[in-house]
């Protein structure tokens, strides 16, 4: 039924689990996966009385992401290989990581969206919401939520 899988990551210890069910679901299906991770934007300081200055540069900054990117996604295709499942990996730069997944789901052609529940309860998780309430509502890509 589903061929080609997304499979966000941020490296938690949920999102380890969940890619580890994604890897076995995939290999049930016959599927491929394609990995991601959202990088964060740099920071932009600003200066004047009371701002803290970041002295890490923009250089810097992308140097310590695109390593963490590569920890994290790495996790990921050691899974597949184990598991002989094809593995792809995509890495973008975006403080809003929902559009990020739905975007990376579409331009990919993946035919499901396999990700973690962020599990936040109470007036937080209602007032706030988390990136897999925001996938869900705004991706046209069905999405597999693994608890």
């Amino acid at each position: 039924m589903f061929k080609h899988i997304l499979v966000p990551t941020d490296g938690s210890e949920l999102s380890e689990a969940t890619a580890q069910r994604a890897v076995s679901f995939a290999k049930e299906a016959g599927a491929r996966i394609t990995a991601l991770y959202s990088k964060p934007e740099y920071p932009i300081a600003y200066f004047g009385e009371g701002a803290l200055i970041d002295p890490t540069t923009p250089e810097k900054f992308a140097e310590l992401a695109d390593q963490q990117a590569a920890e994290y996604l790495g996790e990921i295709v050691k899974l597949c290989a184990d598991a002989g499942v094809a593995c792809d990996t995509l890495s973008v730069t975006s403080d809003i990581p929902y559009e990020a997944i739905v975007e990376a789901a579409e331009k990919s052609g993946c035919d499901l969206i396999f990700m973690a529940s962020h599990g936040r309860r109470g007036i937080s998780g209602f007032l706030l919401g988390s990136e897999t309430n925001k996938v869900l509502t705004h991706s046209k890509v069905p999405v597999l939520v693994y608890r």
